[in-house]
């Protein structure tokens, strides 16, 4: 198994964290931007989603979903400088 910041659960983390600040930074954004260009432009966010998937396995069956991401620009961004802070510490 590698040693270091090169493992898996490393990216997984500034993943996660990136994805959470910029889902913070896009809320902040929305509320303190007034209504303009700019704002449409940062704060735009495309939201693919699937479900619901049924399964089944014959003693309990139950549904998932649906599960939907939300990524915009602030989330893109939120990812780079959580990687940016990451790769600097470690």
């Amino acid at each position: 198994m590698p040693s270091g910041p090169r493992r898996p659960r490393f990216y997984l983390g500034v993943l996660l964290v990136g994805f959470l600040l910029g889902g913070f930074l896009n809320a902040f954004l929305k509320s303190v931007l007034p209504d303009s260009p700019t704002k449409t432009f940062f704060t735009y966010s495309v939201s693919p989603e699937f479900g619901p998937v049924p399964i089944n396995l014959l003693v309990v069956h139950f549904t998932i979903g649906p599960v939907g991401l939300e990524l915009s620009l602030m989330s893109l961004i939120g990812v780079a400088l959580a990687y940016l802070v990451a790769k600097s510490l470690f």
